[in-house]
């Protein structure tokens, strides 16, 4: 089992950062690496068990399967389900906590999944850097960009 965190601080209050990503059909609106994304089966995008299917700018698509979602807790997990990545058993959670040291938020978003051996680190090092700090990158240009 392979194991990835980012962590990050966004200077915003932690329930503006959420209501920017709480949507697990809106990663376009705010991820970079996101350009089209639909829930399938016309399901709420926040009922458990939803799947959202999406296209990176790069070209491929995947499937993911929301498998916790909390406002109280700010969380979301999910599941992937198709990648054209030799990646199984994939978990991945983004959440944000509070930081009262000036209103900011301390996003973390983790993943684990298995691999083939020789393509584990390289695996983990690519979501971290281009999907995870990718995202938190994208929330902190937003959030700097309208103070």
């Amino acid at each position: 089992m392979t194991t990835v965190t980012i962590s990050s601080i966004i200077d915003a209050p932690v329930e503006k950062v959420w209501a920017r990503i709480r949507d697990f059909n809106g990663l376009p609106s705010w991820h970079p690496r996101m350009v089209e994304s639909h829930i399938e089966d016309g399901k709420p995008a926040t009922e458990i068990g939803c799947v959202r299917n999406f296209t990176l700018a790069s070209g491929p698509k995947l499937r993911e399967q929301l498998t916790a979602f909390s406002d109280d807790e700010f969380l979301v997990s999910y599941a992937i389900l198709e990648t054209p990545q030799p990646i199984t058993n994939h978990s991945s959670t983004l959440q944000l906590r509070r930081v009262t040291d000036g209103d900011r938020t301390y996003a973390e978003w983790t993943a684990t999944f298995d691999a083939p051996a020789e393509k584990a680190d390289e695996l983990a090092a690519g979501m971290g850097a281009n999907v995870f700090q990718g995202g938190f990158n994208a929330l902190q240009e937003h959030f700097t960009s309208k103070s």
